[in-house]
């Protein structure tokens, strides 16, 4: 820390970039591992498909959550959060990353390949008045127009917001966090829109007969808590090399920890709502999505989500103690970003396997893969940049802010 308070502009350098080249090698050789392990495998190409989704979403989610959190904050003139943003703002920029990581899968549904979304297959259609009544809406050419719309969207807002705060860094007045300010608002809007429409497109609708109006409100939460559990491992990391200390405190921890603690509880909150709502109405078409997820091998990790996504972590992060000492909370981030996978991989797969094994080596390849491609897109969009927005107004209110 300098003497007047401004903290040291610390950056990631050359190592970085090192690491960026070691991960794209490794994604790379992952997805080749997949690809040779689904060849000899009967219905290894679909199992590989519905692995790279889930692998992606899982992603996409940790940046969207950074996307809210961003947004967040400028709406609300948060101070608290100033030391802990910048990670934030590069988790959600990278998500240009994963458009380009989607759009195979989506190549392949306007191509008419229906392995994934049923309703891709020109065919899906015929005999089917429920399919055929939904084809205006779910066809290959459109779901693609929509997909571009989306992540678009949250491109340009990511990015925009990630410059307007690397200016102030440079500006000698607050005008660039006032102009973030102002375009919280709108930006809150297009961001619930898209988030609800993309978690239709993508993951609803590997299920087309089933449909639950809260869908995108659970798919939404379940990404807040994916973002928080990973800022908490990426600002220990950072700590472990000797970064952000000084800046990054306890108080931040403990409330990362008690924002983490909210929406392991909302998650939960809208996963019941939306089982209790279809279970009481006992619409064939609506149960039909969960049987096929109570039943079988999908059965128990039904109840491995039910206690590992919501009891255990309810319970272990509501102390006070559990959030400000960082061993619990790192070990409950880690724990909570797993459930998280096993959330995608529920949502995705018991659909098409039925009684296939829930977790399959191919699985695991595909998620090393994308998750390797990712971090080397991250590092390069955070290498060079300050890892705190070190003139934002608000910085010294961070700094040295207490919780009660």
């Amino acid at each position: 820390m300098h003497a007047a308070g401004t903290p040291t502009i610390e950056r990631l350098g050359v190592r970085t970039r090192r690491a960026a080249l070691v991960l794209l090698v490794l994604g790379l050789a992952a997805l080749a591992a997949a690809w040779l392990l689904a060849r000899g495998e009967v219905d290894g190409a679909r199992r590989l498909k519905q692995a790279w989704l889930v692998a992606t979403a899982f992603v996409l989610t940790i940046s969207l959550g950074a996307l809210f959190f961003v947004i967040l904050q400028h709406l609300l003139h948060a101070g608290w959060s100033v030391a802990v943003r910048r990670v934030a703002e590069l988790l959600a920029a990278n998500v240009g990353v994963t458009a380009v990581l989607v759009a195979p899968l989506v190549a392949l549904a306007v191509a008419g390949d229906g392995e994934l979304w049923p309703w891709a297959d020109p065919r899906a259609a015929e005999g089917h008045p429920l399919l055929a009544a939904k084809e205006p809406y779910l066809n290959g050419t459109f779901f693609a127009l929509r997909c571009a719309a989306w992540f678009g969207a949250w491109w340009l807002m990511a990015r925009w917001f990630l410059n307007r705060s690397l200016a102030q860094d440079e500006a000698r007045d607050a005008g660039p966090t006032q102009a973030l300010e102002r375009r919280a608002p709108p930006a809150m809007v297009a961001f619930a829109l898209t988030v609800n429409f993309a978690a239709f497109d993508l993951l609803m609708s590997l299920s087309p007969e089933w449909y639950s109006t809260i869908f995108g409100v659970y798919v939404f939460a379940g990404s807040v808590v994916a973002f928080l559990a990973a800022t908490i491992l990426i600002l220990r990391a950072l700590q472990s090399r000797g970064l952000l200390r000084g800046v990054v405190s306890v108080e931040h921890y403990h409330d990362l920890g008690k924002l983490l603690f909210a929406f392991v509880f909302f998650w939960g909150y809208i996963a019941f709502s939306q089982f209790m709502l279809i279970w009481y109405a006992d619409i064939p078409e609506e149960t039909a999505w969960f049987h096929a997820r109570f039943h079988g091998p999908w059965a128990q990790v039904s109840l491995l989500l039910l206690l590992g996504h919501f009891v255990l972590p309810f319970a272990g992060l509501l102390s006070r103690h559990a959030k400000r000492c960082l061993p619990v909370l790192t070990l409950w981030a880690a724990w909570l970003l797993v459930a998280h996978a096993v959330d995608l991989v529920w949502l995705v797969h018991p659909g098409h396997h039925g009684e296939a094994a829930p977790f399959q080596p191919v699985d695991a390849l595909a998620f090393v893969a994308v998750l390797a491609l990712w971090g080397a897109g991250l590092a390069r969009v955070a290498v060079g940049r300050a890892l705190v927005p070190v003139r934002d107004p608000r910085l010294h209110e961070s700094l040295t802010f207490e919780n009660v």
